[in-house]
């Protein structure tokens, strides 16, 4: 199993550097992560994001998983995205439905028909690659329709429609930053992300009662995932990624590993984090 501790690159008051501390103690919830995961059966990525320091751990995080469901979050970005330079507008109707109430379904209860729908009117598969190129967002793969996806041979390895976890925490965090959409379509989706009804056995399903999630997943044949936000007690945010192939419980995999991460964050003091600011996602250093 490759393991991989990927430290960002920080961009903090007077451009200074994240405690060595911090990084050293996300040495050690790596390796507690990647002791979980390689006893599952299940081929495992996982990568989580602390948006206030801009590091990240992963276990797999540079292996290419299939995206599945989860692309429809780079969907509601392009789609709001368009809404902010006046191209297109929540209100229009797209087959015959509002596009608000197409980008709700399609996060909320994972509709794979209003997911084509809005693909198709932002101009295809191509479009949403190009708009994520020129957001520097690299690692993920926009091939195919859902329809065509579904439709095509199955192989969980291929490269098409795949995202590495790295490249989805970064991704989420361009979202969160403001950068890739305004404040308000930043609200607006992850209010949307906040309301998903599909995966309540996933990442949410061991985490303390009432820990705010926002999150969207994505299920395949032998294939489950789950990517979002995961907002800690004392207010810190993590941008996560579960992506789990192959046989074995899955969403428990994915349930255990939220866990550990939820935990391991959380046993880190804030003031580790109190001169520190977030920072877009650089090139990992691996070793």
């Amino acid at each position: 199993m490759r393991i991989r501790l990927a430290l960002f690159a920080v961009l903090a008051l007077f451009s200074q550097p994240a405690f060595a501390a911090s990084s050293q103690r996300l040495q050690s919830l790596e390796q507690q992560l990647a002791w979980l995961v390689s006893g599952k059966s299940a081929n495992l990525g996982v990568a989580a994001l602390d948006l206030s320091t801009g590091e990240v751990l992963s276990v797999n995080g540079h292996d290419a998983f299939p995206m599945a469901s989860t692309v429809k979050v780079a969907v509601a970005a392009n789609y709001l995205a368009q809404v902010e330079h006046g191209r297109r507008s929540l209100n229009e109707i797209i087959g015959g439905k509002s596009a608000a109430s197409l980008l709700d379904a399609m996060i909320t209860r994972s509709d794979n028909h209003a997911t084509d729908l809005l693909i198709r009117n932002l101009g295809g598969p191509n479009v949403l690659q190009s708009w994520l190129t020129q957001q520097g967002v690299e690692g993920i793969r926009i091939d195919r329709s859902i329809a065509r996806l579904l439709a095509d041979k199955r192989d969980l390895y291929d490269i098409r429609d795949s995202s590495t976890p790295i490249a989805m925490v970064q991704l989420l965090q361009k979202l969160d930053s403001g950068k890739m959409v305004n404040p308000s379509s930043r609200a607006y989706l992850l209010s949307l992300m906040a309301r998903c009804k599909t995966g309540k056995n996933r990442m949410r399903a061991l985490l303390p009662y009432g820990t705010k999630v926002e999150h969207k997943t994505g299920t395949l044949n032998n294939y489950t995932s789950d990517v979002g936000f995961i907002t800690l007690p004392d207010g810190r945010r993590l941008a996560v990624a579960f992506f789990a192939r192959g046989s074995g419980d899955r969403p428990r995999a994915i349930a255990e590993a939220a866990r550990q991460i939820y935990e391991g964050f959380l046993s880190i003091p804030r003031s580790i984090y109190s001169t520190t600011v977030a920072a877009p996602v650089a090139s990992a250093i691996r070793p």
